[in-house]
This record gives C-alpha cells, structure tokens and sequence, in this order.
C-alpha cells in the first residue's frame, strides 16, 4: 500500500522498495507514483498501452546509469552487475538496454516513513570492486516536494555513473498540445540539439520556450536541450486552461537536459554527473514547486 504524504494543497504517493514496480530499469528507493496539487493530478504514466503496469514508470520515478550501469563493463556474460537503487543485474550479452528485462538479486533495502517525508535506505552487495550505500529521502514541503541524494561509495572502484528523474508529467490529465509551454532558463538552439525526433512536427522551439502546435500521435524526442552547455538545473512546465505550474530545481549544474514526450505525457530530464572515488560521498536534491499561475 502507498504511503502519501498530505498537506493543505498537495499530496505525493510514493511506493516503497518491494511494493508494485519491479522492473530492472527505474530506482527502487522512494517511487514517486502519484501527486496532487489542490485536488488536480499533476503525474501520469509513461504508457497507456502497457500490458504489465509494473514494468513502466509512473510519476516522479529516477534511473542511475541509463546508458551505462555501474561494472556493467566489468562483468562477465552471466555474471552479475550493479543497478543503483535496484540491486544486482545478470548480464546475458554485451549491449546493455535500459527498456530489456534483466533478471534481479534485489539490493537490501530500509524504510522510515514519517508524516511528512520518506527516508529510505538502499545496501548493496560487493562484487567485481563496487560497491555502495544510497540514502534517499522525500520530503513534502508547503507548495512543493524536494528529494535529496545521499550516495556513499563503499567499494574499492571509483563510482562513475549519473542519475536522472524520469518526470512523466501531465497536468490535470490534459493531452500534450497547445495548452503547454515549456520554459527553459537558456538558449535553445535546435541546431546543436543531440537529437531532435519530432515526426509530426508538432514540436516547436523557440528561443527559450517549447511549444504544441496539436497533440502529438508519436513520440517526440530531444537530446542536449543545452547542447551540452553547462546550464543550472531548471526547468518549467505551464499549462494555460488549468492555469498550473510545475518547476524542477536541481541543486547542481548539468550539461545534460534531455526531453521525451507522447501524446499523454511530458517528461523534462535534468542529468547528474556522479564520480565518487572509494570512501567518499556524494550529495545533491531535486525540489519540485507546483503554483497557480495568472
């Protein structure tokens, strides 16, 4: 059963460890699975065609290693890797594919739920000189909700990865289209972009905004919304009929701002560099205010 944490104007549903999501790709520690601000849901799913509900993500869900797991390299074919916040990972071949299921060892995990914020506490096992300790903790502010990071480098290895919140945002459950913009506090350059997927081109940048023309049909995609300029953590979703925002704040710098889409969803993503030499320990937050607009 999820544990929500309420105030006045907002509730966030979270899933702990073992509950519902059991997937190998998205963080087990603290799943954000739902929030409410004055009654009006601003999370959805990031499938509607989904047959398994537990293999996709949901709300406010977050992956280390996306493209590269820690001692994923390392490991040999049928030996074992790490999946941050997960546990350990079986290698069957030499590709890694964050969207493939992988069998799971889970990591050993440690709840401390209060009225108005989560603690959750993730050990992993050590194997091929890596090794960790993951401390995440929920918390529910007035108009908003932050987590914050503790990641403690146990092993012998130097930790290099990153993390990311997969935000599937949708508010009051409105279809992606000319009701959203999307502010970004730099300059957006579509010639520089990574990657600019966009195959209805319903898409469209301006120098510091993106906008719907319609609803897209198709997903869209964009790489290095910064490309790869180091920019602070921000970003900003409006959505002008319920006249609602949402704003993510990272506590770091990024060079890394990717942004994927649907029909039904909208999902910004600001990246954190992880490099934690043994011994050491690395801290960072994500706050997420949600507020009227005029």
């Amino acid at each position: 059963m999820s544990h929500i944490l309420k105030k006045k104007n907002m509730e966030v549903h979270i899933d702990l460890p073992l509950e519902n999501y059991n997937f190998s790709r998205f963080d087990w520690t603290g799943k954000i699975i739902k929030v409410s601000f004055q009654n009006i849901d601003v999370s959805t799913i990031e499938s509607t065609d989904c047959v398994n509900v537990h293999h996709f993500g949901k709300g406010f869900y977050n992956e280390f290693g996306m493209d590269s797991p820690l001692g994923f390299d390392e490991a040999e074919i049928g030996g074992w890797f790490h999946k941050i916040g997960v546990g350990l990972l079986k290698k069957d071949d030499n590709q890694y594919l964050f969207s493939k299921e992988y069998e799971i060892k889970p990591a050993e995990f440690d709840v401390l739920a209060e009225s108005n914020k989560v603690s959750i506490r993730c050990k992993s096992q050590a194997i091929n000189g890596y090794s960790y300790l993951l401390n995440k903790e929920i918390e529910l502010l007035e108009n908003s909700f932050r987590i914050k990071y503790y990641l403690q480098n146990t092993g012998e290895k130097i930790i290099r990865t990153d993390e990311y919140t997969h935000n599937f945002v949708a508010i009051n459950n409105d279809l992606i289209g000319s009701n959203y913009i999307l502010k970004c506090p730099f300059q957006l350059r579509p010639k520089r972009f990574g990657a600019f997927v966009n195959p209805e081109q319903k898409v469209e940048v301006d120098q510091k905004y993106i906008t719907f023309n319609s609803s897209p049909k198709e997903q869209f995609f964009i790489r290095h919304l910064s490309g790869g300029e180091k920019v602070d953590g921000v970003w900003e979703l409006q959505n002008l009929v319920s006249k609602i925002a949402i704003r993510e704040t990272g506590s770091f710098q990024t060079n890394k701002v990717n942004l994927w889409g649907w029909k039904h969803v909208i999902s910004p993503e600001l990246f954190y560099d992880i490099c934690i030499r043994p011994g050491q320990s690395s801290e960072w937050s994500r706050t997420y205010h949600i507020y009227k607009i005029e």
